[in-house]
């Protein structure tokens, strides 16, 4: 209890408010069933035998033609055709529970916008408990939840770029693998680019876990350069940027074909277009953010400070401007969700487009196909909805542990990340006195507990040291980054093709 204190009173509080609230609120079923989603039925088989003039069965039809003895066949055949030209018109409703309940992933949507919330809510309670007590001794416990969620977010993109892999459509699979090895190529690209050009600090979070490491491996009389070469750990990044890049393949073309219906049904609202497109450009300017010459040394430069204060003097500090990026990601995440229902709405509407597309072609179809096109729509909705926040979560968890783990604005870290070797050293002096003055009254069984309570305490000091605050500066705010340009890349990519390379 020491070493949680408060936190640990916070988190098993939203655990009991996880599992007891979920059942009568979630956040989920508030964004899927709220009322403001509607979606399109599709037409029963009475109402397009009615439509397409099909005559209904009798007892006796010997005494009738030909044509009128294939029309009673054919209400018989519950797969019976209809001309595509069919004036049809489709039945809108609100989502409700019971409609949303019963869809693909729906569980997974919900647990996940949940467990997320509850996350949200621990970190925000505990940054502020962190900034006016400042405790020196506690671990920051907001970090294993705001861990859980990222974790829970990959394992759901990997089951969504999976189930590509599953599929019949080779041409799905062909693609992921495609932007696969193509963000593989430009993260190569990038993570050669100077640190004067684009400040991802990776140089300084190399030296810094390289040179800890080594002094960790000299205290326990290994010798060793270093645990790792430059050109292995941007190896690495690049391979993990490459299957960051896969997941976010999909989810991107599909926020580009949404964002492009979003718009055509927004005509008549100005405002509305304009927050559309600011939502779309937003991944782009925060990449912007990070390229130096443009930003940094632009907002930075005294010049600037002169004419909008007065004061030859940069508008904003080095740790400020690294902060406002973070807030410029808090807002372009804030937005995206404001304009879920938008995006989710523009995405239900394509029912209605493939009915009006399909009267325009000649022939005819069956009944079951004409209800599929319409059904299929709805029946993906979570798989969409997944699409759509995944990889807002995703951006929006990284930047907290940047924050966090970064030390940016909290004393906490200039203890727990100071990156010196003597901290090593003091924990073993501090750790060796603790244990000589206590073996002499403790029995064997406490000694054992006590001899592995140092090690983990010894071990973890450790760690402490080996990833230090640069270390993480420079490695979640290269992710952080990388997440942006995926996103914005793959979008664009979807605006190119649902533009030039499809029909509707």
């Amino acid at each position: 209890m020491g070493l949680f204190g408060v936190q640990l009173v916070l988190s098993m509080t939203m655990a009991s408010v996880l599992s007891k609230l979920s059942p009568h609120f979630s956040f989920a079923r508030w964004l899927l069933c709220r009322g403001t989603l509607v979606r399109y039925l599709h037409p029963s088989d009475e109402e397009l035998r009615k439509l397409s003039g099909i005559i209904p069965a009798s007892n006796n039809v010997k005494g009738r033609g030909r044509r009128d003895r294939r029309n009673a066949k054919d209400v018989e055949d519950k797969n019976f055709t209809v001309p595509r030209n069919l004036n049809i018109e489709l039945d809108t409703a609100p989502i409700t529970v019971i409609d949303a309940i019963h869809l693909q992933y729906y569980t997974e949507f919900q647990w996940l916008m949940d467990f997320s919330v509850c996350a949200l809510t621990v970190y925000i309670i505990t940054e502020i408990y962190n900034e006016s007590t400042r405790p020196k001794a506690e671990f920051n416990l907001s970090l294993v939840w705001i861990i859980l969620v990222i974790l829970f977010v990959l394992r759901i993109l990997y089951t969504l770029t999976a189930a590509y892999f599953r599929s019949e459509d080779t041409g799905e699979m062909a693609m992921c693998i495609t932007f696969g090895f193509f963000f593989f190529v430009l993260a190569m690209v990038i993570l050669i680019i100077d640190e004067d050009i684009l400040e991802l600090q990776l140089d300084q979070a190399y030296d810094s876990f390289s040179g800890n490491a080594s002094t960790f491996l000299e205290h326990q009389d290994l010798e060793s350069s270093g645990p790792i070469s430059m050109i292995s750990f941007k190896l690495i990044l690049a391979c993990m940027g490459a299957v960051i890049g896969a997941f976010l393949t999909f989810p991107g073309l599909r926020f580009a074909k949404m964002y492009l219906d979003a718009l055509k049904y927004s005509k008549d609202t100005p405002m509305k277009q304009v927050f559309l497109h600011i939502n779309f450009l937003m991944p782009f300017l925060v990449t912007l953010a990070w390229i130096k010459p443009i930003s940094r040394d632009y907002i930075q430069d005294p010049s600037l400070g002169k004419k909008l204060t007065g004061h030859k003097e940069p508008i904003l500090t080095d740790e400020g401007f690294e902060l406002s990026r973070m807030v410029f990601i808090l807002l372009l995440c804030l937005l995206r969700v404001l304009l879920f229902n938008t995006h989710l709405q523009a995405y239900l509407n394509m029912a209605y487009e493939r009915i009006e597309n399909m009267k325009k072609e000649a022939g005819r179809i069956s009944s079951i196909d004409l209800q599929r096109k319409v059904a299929r729509v709805f029946y993906y909705l979570c798989v969409v909805s997944l699409q759509y926040t995944t990889p807002i979560l995703l951006l929006l968890y990284t930047t907290f542990l940047l924050k966090t783990l970064g030390g940016y604005n909290s004393g906490i870290f200039d203890e727990f990340y100071t990156g010196d070797s003597s901290v090593l050293s003091t924990n073993q002096n501090s750790i060796t006195v603790a244990n000589s003055s206590s073996t002499s009254a403790e029995s064997d069984t406490t000694a054992d507990i006590a001899t592995a309570t140092k090690q983990f305490t010894l071990a973890f000091a450790a760690l402490r040291n080996i990833f230090t605050m640069l270390f993480f500066r420079g490695v979640l705010s290269f992710f952080c980054w990388w997440l942006c340009l995926t996103w914005f890349v793959t979008s664009m990519f979807g605006i190119v093709y649902y533009t030039y390379f499809t029909i509707s």
